[in-house]
């Protein structure tokens, strides 16, 4: 019975007190924690005195002026930080489960996502909470990452899942390379090799992490230019530009019209992604979120319906999810 949360002995140390200890950890002194806390300092020292007391054991070590931590301090407040995070969330998830309704559900979705599907979700979602406030970050490779690690979201849609989450199949994206019929690669009239392609623009989209690393380029790419969005990117592949490397299903129109054409390469023709669909707290996701995302899965199943019936809904195509439970590298 000595691990039974009805045990006497069990939990003598309150949250406050952890609280405090992380707060001494990452001010650096007892003085900078009780102002981090607005706390005075002695009730500081106070509560981390308590939890060795408690505990039986030594949480700091004097070098010179300076406060280290033992091991076995080390260990305690690396634990606190993690029970101090499921105690917020778990307020936070039961305070959200038990609202009639979420006033604002924020959500990441990778560009590559398409853009109509995406609407036509959010559009049936309102039908449903109108008053509903959506913020939305449609964003590249690691800002969709940073989204969901930073709390900023609710649900994301990515093409990688971070570690420490898990992630549900939502729809597999086929990606070719274009470029305008008039371009020069089109007027080679043969296979295409990485080698030609190296001697031409490239068109990238901007990671929009705030971390963002440069772009991965192919050995030997002379020129590239990269841009913030899906749409400038497009209408410059368009404009004769460049060539890059699109999800079918975003220049569907494009290439009906003539204005974009498949590059006829040798090899590695085409790419297929899979996209997750994330939550934040999946143990204490809110009802309304959870219905999103049920919306989203909904419409992705309808538009692979039509797809397989010969329609295409709304000029794109997404395909069916693959059964990979999970993948950590986005596009390349």
């Amino acid at each position: 019975m000595a691990n039974s949360p009805h045990s006497p002995a069990f939990a003598h140390i309150t949250l406050e007190q952890w609280r405090a200890l992380i707060a001494v950890v990452d001010a650096g002194g007892y003085a900078q924690a009780a102002e981090l806390l607005h706390k005075s300092q002695s009730s500081v020292t106070y509560a981390v005195q308590k939890i060795a007391a408690q505990l039986g054991v030594k949480i700091f070590d004097i070098k010179g002026r300076k406060a280290v931590l033992t091991e076995a301090g080390e260990v305690l407040q690396r634990r606190a930080r993690t029970l101090v995070e499921e105690a917020l969330a778990l307020e936070r998830g039961a305070g959200a489960m038990a609202a009639d309704w979420k006033p604002e559900i924020r959500l990441a979705v990778e560009i590559i996502f398409p853009t109509w599907l995406l609407l036509e979700c959010l559009a049936t979602f309102a039908k449903e909470r109108p008053d509903t406030h959506i913020e939305l970050y449609e964003t590249v490779i690691g800002g969709t990452d940073e989204a969901l690690l930073q709390g900023k979201v609710d649900l994301v849609i990515t093409a990688r899942v971070p570690e420490g989450y898990l992630g549900d199949p939502v729809a597999s994206e086929r990606f070719i390379p274009v470029a305008h019929p008039g371009h020069p690669l089109h007027q080679l009239g043969r296979k295409l090799s990485h080698r030609d392609l190296r001697r031409h623009r490239h068109l990238y989209i901007r990671d929009t992490s705030s971390q963002r690393q440069r772009e991965t380029s192919w050995q030997g790419e002379e020129q590239r230019w990269t841009v913030s969005t899906k749409a400038t990117s497009i209408h410059a592949v368009c404009m004769g530009l460049g060539f890059a490397w699109f999800p079918e299903d975003s220049i569907r129109n494009e290439l009906a019209q003539g204005l974009l054409k498949p590059l006829p390469l040798k090899e590695g023709a085409e790419r297929s992604v899979q996209l997750y669909l994330v939550f934040a707290e999946r143990d204490y996701v809110d009802r309304d979120t959870l219905r999103l995302a049920d919306i989203i899965r909904a419409g992705v199943r309808a538009a692979c319906s039509k797809i397989a019936g010969g329609r295409h809904p709304q000029g794109g195509a997404v395909g069916k999810p693959r059964a990979t439970p999970r993948k950590k590298t986005g596009p390349g």
